[in-house]
């Protein structure tokens, strides 16, 4: 008794220290720092006030994988060993008191293609190989099913209806943010549920911050097509001639408000990837030498 209460104490102090460590970009609602068991994860305060969905995303902490991977790493196609990486889906599992068996994962190549997840989806990704590829987003309005996407940089979306009771995820980095991936998630799910987005709430989770995401020109260009009247709300010179700091998250707030999510149901991270390399996996930070988070999303059963 004495040394279970030793190393919860000793867990209590770790994690108080992640909450000190993080860097935190804004001055607005925060991200919640949540501890089951040996793992650290993060929630957003807007969607835990909904009764109907349970949520994370992922940190670096609590998990198996060694060396580069260390130690939550949530991907199989990085080089890590696969029992690890097993291991620490069903760690993630059991914080939703479910199994891997339950969780469907998209297969991300950076597109806005989006597929209607069913029951007989459960375990793709995981347990069972998927038969599909190209999804970026994932939709469903069945309960019980564990929804997941991956990330070490690129945007998070999170939706919730919860009029029709339909939740959705989605991966979106700068072809999706530029191609309005949230927009597209938003139409598939009035095209599918009778969705309307007054009655959606999102959250745009970690990613790469301006101050880190240095683009090029090409890059910018694209940007200033697709947003003609607000691109210099997302773009700004960088410290070199020809380069700009891209503001992914500005971007997908507009791409969300501009498809009719309410300003008082959209929350926006406050914690970048790269910034905070040593809790969550960045691309740019280690080089490409790293494993993936995971944004997690599930219908709860009523």
């Amino acid at each position: 008794m004495v040394m279970l209460h030793a190393y919860g104490a000793y867990l209590s102090r770790k994690i108080e220290g992640i909450r000190m460590e993080l860097k935190r970009k804004t001055d607005g609602a925060h991200m919640n720092v949540n501890q089951y068991k040996e793992i650290v994860y993060l929630t957003f305060p807007l969607l835990e006030q909904l009764e109907m969905v349970r949520h994370l995303f992922s940190t670096r902490i609590g998990g198996v994988s060694k060396g580069i991977y260390e130690s939550m790493n949530l991907s199989y196609s990085r080089g890590d060993e696969k029992e690890a990486v097993d291991e620490n889906f069903r760690r993630i599992a059991g914080i939703f008191d479910t199994t891997p068996d339950n969780i469907v994962c998209s297969k991300q190549t950076h597109t806005v293609n989006v597929r209607i997840v069913s029951k007989e989806d459960c375990g793709k990704g995981v347990t069972y190989p998927q038969e599909y590829d190209d999804v970026d987003g994932l939709i469903t309005n069945e309960s019980g099913i564990l929804l997941c996407t991956f990330y070490a940089d690129c945007v998070p979306l999170y939706f919730a209806d919860t009029k029709n009771k339909v939740i959705g995820l989605a991966h979106s980095g700068w072809r999706g943010t530029v191609n309005k991936m949230g927009e597209v998630m938003l139409k598939k799910m009035h095209d599918v549920y009778g969705t309307e987005p007054e009655d959606v709430y999102a959250a745009i989770g970690p990613s790469i911050c301006q101050e880190c995401y240095e683009v090029g020109s090409e890059v910018a260009d694209v940007f200033h097509q697709s947003f003609p009247a607000q691109w210099q709300k997302m773009l700004k010179n960088g410290c070199r001639e020809g380069k700009y700091q891209l503001d992914l998250w500005e971007a997908n707030r507009m791409v969300l408000l501009n498809a009719g999510i309410l300003e008082s149901h959209l929350e926006v991270t406050d914690l970048c990837t790269c910034c905070n390399s040593r809790v969550l996996f960045s691309h740019r930070a280690s080089n490409g030498k790293r494993g993936n988070l995971a944004a997690f999303m599930e219908l709860r059963k009523f």
